[in-house]
């Protein structure tokens, strides 16, 4: 399936209800993306709000792969460093493949768009991310071409007794 990318999308309601939706399945099917499953669109609603908000005021970037039919199947966030020392860079969030496209190249695809779309913002020289531990995602980020660059044991609970690491990633972009 071929996925059409687009940085800085209008954002309308088919939009907003589409990452909503995908951000549902995702988490659902057991991806890393802020939530532990089960979960509703209206659970997930709040933290996109936040997302939202923080395009509106220009802090956070959209990145939005659709299918053929416009259905949102890939996204990612970036977000402006707002320390001065750090500006050079930005963080990529809520990094996400509809589970049926995992496996298939859509996550390399919408890494690499994510990559250029960064390079296409002046001043920005890396593309940093967290990823949480035990399930594959440094491997995946590393095939990418990021380099994990810390890590902090046990700093994400998933459940009692179910800790996972905080992992690290950073992509240079020269």
């Amino acid at each position: 399936m071929t996925l059409t990318f687009t940085f800085d999308p209008v954002v309308d309601p088919a939009l907003r209800e589409g990452i909503a939706q995908l951000w549902t399945e995702v988490t659902n099917a057991g991806g890393a993306v802020g939530f532990v499953p089960p979960v509703t669109v209206d659970d997930i609603r709040p933290a996109l709000v936040k997302h939202l908000v923080a395009l509106a005021e220009g802090r956070h970037r959209l990145l939005v792969g659709q299918d053929a039919e416009g259905a949102v199947r890939a996204v990612a966030f970036l977000a402006f460093e707002p320390h001065p020392l750090r500006k050079h860079w930005v963080w990529a969030y809520t990094v996400m493949v509809a589970p049926a496209l995992q496996g298939r190249g859509a996550g390399r695809e919408l890494m690499d768009a994510l990559a250029d779309a960064a390079r296409s913002l002046e001043g920005i020289e890396a593309i940093r991310l967290e990823c949480r531990g035990g399930v594959g995602l440094e491997h995946f980020y590393a095939a990418c071409g990021y380099k994990e660059v810390g890590r902090v044991p046990g700093a994400i609970r998933v459940a009692p007794g179910d800790d996972r690491d905080d992992v690290t990633m950073l992509l240079p972009l020269h």
